[in-house]
């Protein structure tokens, strides 16, 4: 892997999401072979939000995301760092409320949100451990948070399958359905580099969420973590925690179900 394409600093990941802003949705159906869909579903299942509550759904891009909570009467909060995704998503459901944020340093206050979420999004911010403590800052006591990433598939053979489909095949549709082949390059060398299951939860341990569970999609490419945030939590969110986290992570008790087929 070409370590120097991933380091990107934040403004340049951002300039690559505006350029692949217009078609991103269509081409994620593409590349993920009609998934995406599937996988976001089980986002929204995994949330388990009630309407007249408030969602935080972060790295919302064109707010596709966000659409299943604001059509069930749900608050949602679409927030993105690049403005060429929020503006797309804009135009295409003007009713949703969409906020320009980093994920490092969150525009909200302390204990806003019932719940939060991000889809797709955490390996593609510059320090994710802090996003992890930005989100338990600004959740609720007792609030949810459901996150969906690109992860390690557990069965060796379907994990060679699917390297080999990232960096070999992925960039070769891209070149066909993208205006900008080499930001799928960049998001498979991304998915690759990211950390397997276990660690994105001993991460959350970190950062100061509790009851840490996960459950792997279509053979561990996708992981859909699920924790919530201490009914006693300290003032300063997860950064005390990070901070303070010297020693070895507690030993993850992990509930891993097989999705539905």
């Amino acid at each position: 892997m070409n370590r120097a394409s991933l380091d990107k600093r934040p403004d340049e990941v951002a300039t690559m999401f505006d350029d692949v802003a217009p078609k991103y949705d269509v081409v994620n159906d593409v590349l993920s072979l009609g998934q995406t869909r599937r996988w976001r579903r089980i986002v929204v299942e995994a949330m388990g939000v009630k309407p007249g509550q408030r969602v935080l759904d972060l790295a919302a891009g064109t707010g596709t995301s966000s659409e299943p909570y604001a059509d069930a009467g749900i608050n949602v909060i679409a927030c993105d760092f690049s403005l060429g995704m929020l503006k797309v998503g804009k135009r295409r459901r003007p009713d949703l409320d969409f906020i320009a944020g980093d994920a490092t340093a969150l525009p909200f206050a302390d204990n806003t949100f019932d719940a939060a979420t991000i889809s797709f999004g955490l390996r593609n911010v510059n320090e994710p451990k802090t996003a992890l403590a930005e989100m338990l800052r600004v959740t609720k006591p007792g609030g949810k948070l459901v996150i969906a990433e690109f992860s390690q598939p557990v069965v060796p053979l379907w994990r060679t399958m699917y390297t080999e489909y990232l960096m070999r095949a992925l960039p070769a549709i891209a070149v066909k359905v993208s205006s900008n082949p080499d930001a799928y390059v960049y998001l498979a060398e991304s998915i690759r580099a990211w950390p397997d299951q276990d660690h994105l939860a001993a991460w959350l341990q970190e950062a100061g969420w509790e009851d840490v569970t996960y459950r792997n999609l279509s053979g561990g490419i996708v992981a859909v973590h699920r924790a919530r945030k201490p009914l006693e939590s300290t003032p300063d969110g997860g950064a005390a925690a990070i901070a303070a986290h010297s020693g070895p992570v507690a030993k993850l008790r992990r509930n891993i179900t097989r999705p539905a087929r």
